[in-house]
């Protein structure tokens, strides 16, 4: 079955085909974890051998627009695209058990979506710095993602080394700010500005096409953990106490670390992760 939606007039098809890998026992009790924009499933590099060796099933995808899933052409991308685009990959699991869904920042968004229309195909939740609504974002940014074209072009003819830059900029200015722990590996840089340069250029309108989730928050009864870094220069910090009180059946956890912390704080965060894993699953 094809889902299509509309595209600046045109008949739009979500691409059925999703990178992802699979880590862990085959009958292991399922995790399902989702990356923020403009990163991939490498975001979750420390946490998914953890998961592996406590013998979950984990899964991890490439977000459409993104690392090596579909990138369809479009100046401007919406949220309603990439959540079809994953909801058609949960279904293509066909997994016997009900998931627990891990999600950072728009991963998040995703993962909340999710549970809020399917509750019962989501066993927990994992929120990593959850971006819920728009009024999250400084004002700078959300004014500059209200310019979806200009923003497509500005990304497409910017080199990699200049993405490079700017994330060796952010994670000196955390290291001084924070200490070593809040600061990200050489590696995880060089991943970092990979998949900024790969993301699809339209995908950075995404943010500008969500739908506040507030108000639909009670509904989400299932166990959840919260967990952020309190130094998050992303997000407003002060949004994920408020997501704790307004989710039914969650806890929170602020942790060293900026709007990242499962990748410059991994120690820290995977035990969190598999303490609350646990006593879910």
């Amino acid at each position: 079955m094809k889902n299509t939606s509309q595209a600046r007039g045109n008949l739009f098809e979500i691409p059925p085909e999703v990178n992802f890998i699979e880590r862990g026992p085959q009958d292991g009790a399922p995790i399902l974890l989702v990356h923020g924009l403009a990163a991939s499933l490498h975001d979750w590099d420390a946490l998914l051998p953890e998961l592996s060796a406590a013998n979950y099933h984990a899964c991890a995808l490439d977000l459409l627009g993104h690392g090596e899933s579909p990138k369809p052409d479009s100046r401007s991308y919406k949220t309603k695209w990439v959540y079809k685009h994953f909801v058609q990959w949960i279904d293509s699991l066909q997994f016997r058990e009900t998931p627990i869904l891990i999600g950072h920042s728009l991963g998040g968004y995703m993962c909340l979506r999710y549970a809020i229309r399917h509750p019962e195909r989501v066993r927990a939740l994992v929120l990593t710095n959850p971006f819920y609504k728009l009024e999250q974002l400084p004002a700078l940014l959300r004014r500059t993602y209200r310019r979806p074209t200009i923003n497509a072009l500005v990304v497409e003819r910017t080199p990699e080394w200049v993405f490079r830059w700017i994330i060796e900029l952010t994670n000196h200015a955390l290291g001084r700010v924070g200490g070593s722990a809040l600061t990200l590996s050489e590696e995880i840089r060089l991943q970092t500005a990979l998949d900024y340069k790969r993301t699809a250029p339209g995908a950075f309108n995404i943010p500008n096409t969500v739908r506040d989730l507030t108000s639909d928050l009670a509904r989400v009864t299932m166990p959840t953990l919260v967990i952020w870094g309190d130094r998050d220069q992303t997000l407003a910090s002060d949004s994920f106490p408020a997501l704790v009180r307004a989710l039914p059946n969650a806890r929170g956890q602020a942790i060293s670390g900026g709007h990242v912390p499962h990748q410059s704080n991994p120690t820290e965060y995977n035990q969190w992760v598999l303490d609350f894993l646990r006593q879910v699953s």
